[in-house]
């Protein structure tokens, strides 16, 4: 790992509390980016900035952010020109998921989905952008914005419908965004896990078993990596944190508009 690989890169990661966002965080400072985390988890957020500046490669600082208000984003992309002098990447990783099958969607559990996965991410791409433009552009590199998708950004499940809607949407603002914000310098892209061993997960694993799907907890990811994953096994944070940084850094200059399959060969294109 080059510790100079992003360096001079001041970051904000929405859902940094934990999972991959916390993983890429840390991973982001280690090759010297400086990093502004934000989440509902507060606690959690502070943890991952207090590992990070005891490290001493990049620096951190965290707060608490709602992506579904657009003051809270705005706050954040505020926080991070304040503390390290100007935004040159936003990455939105916020996202929940509570699944249901196809007749027992309600309308709480669309709105709580579409509101944070979608809405959440709309609204931080605007703030984050909105920055970026009165910035002005950078002299060698362009501006970036970065959207976490999902392998449901290219398909759908029967019992994850919300959440499938929500990454095709991240998918339609990758696409769309970029061909608004090149303009400004800006590109946009983003990338697309697969079965992913993280706390979201292992509540979905949970919930999953809830709702009939499986017997007991455990066999949702083992089936999955036995019957859809041609690497034959799920991943981890660890697996997807090299492709984000490599979308972070000027090595992905000429890119725009992209979602990279981080999924073990579940989706091929």
């Amino acid at each position: 790992m080059d510790p100079k690989r992003l360096a001079g890169k001041n970051i904000m990661i929405t859902g940094a509390a934990q999972g991959m966002g916390a993983t890429n965080a840390e991973y982001f400072a280690a090759q010297g980016a400086n990093v502004c985390l934000g989440d509902v988890n507060v606690d959690g957020v502070n943890a991952v900035a207090a590992r990070i500046n005891e490290a001493g490669n990049g620096k951190a600082i965290a707060l608490k952010l709602d992506v579904t208000s657009r003051k809270e984003n705005a706050d954040a992309v505020a926080a991070t020109v304040e503390e390290f002098g100007s935004i040159n990447i936003a990455l939105m990783n916020a996202g929940v998921n509570t699944p249901r099958m196809f007749m027992d969607i309600d309308e709480d559990n669309w709105d709580m989905i579409m509101n944070i996965n979608a809405k959440g991410m709309l609204l931080g791409m605007q703030e984050a952008a909105r920055q970026m433009i009165a910035q002005g552009p950078m002299d060698d590199h362009p501006y970036k914005i970065l959207n976490v998708g999902s392998i449901v950004s290219r398909t759908a499940f029967l019992d994850v419908i919300p959440y499938s809607c929500s990454k095709y949407a991240a998918l339609a603002m990758i696409i769309g965004g970029a061909k608004a914000l090149w303009q400004h310098n800006i590109t946009v892209n983003g990338y697309a896990p697969g079965v992913v061993r993280t706390e979201l997960w292992e509540q979905l694993d949970k919930d999953l078993v809830e709702i009939g799907m499986f017997e007991k907890e455990g066999q949702s990811m083992d089936h999955l990596a036995e019957t859809m994953i041609t690497m034959k096994r799920y991943s981890y944070p660890d697996d997807v944190k090299g492709t984000a940084a490599f979308l972070c850094s000027d090595e992905s200059d000429y890119m725009t508009g992209q979602l990279i399959m981080i999924d073990g060969g579940m989706i091929m294109q």
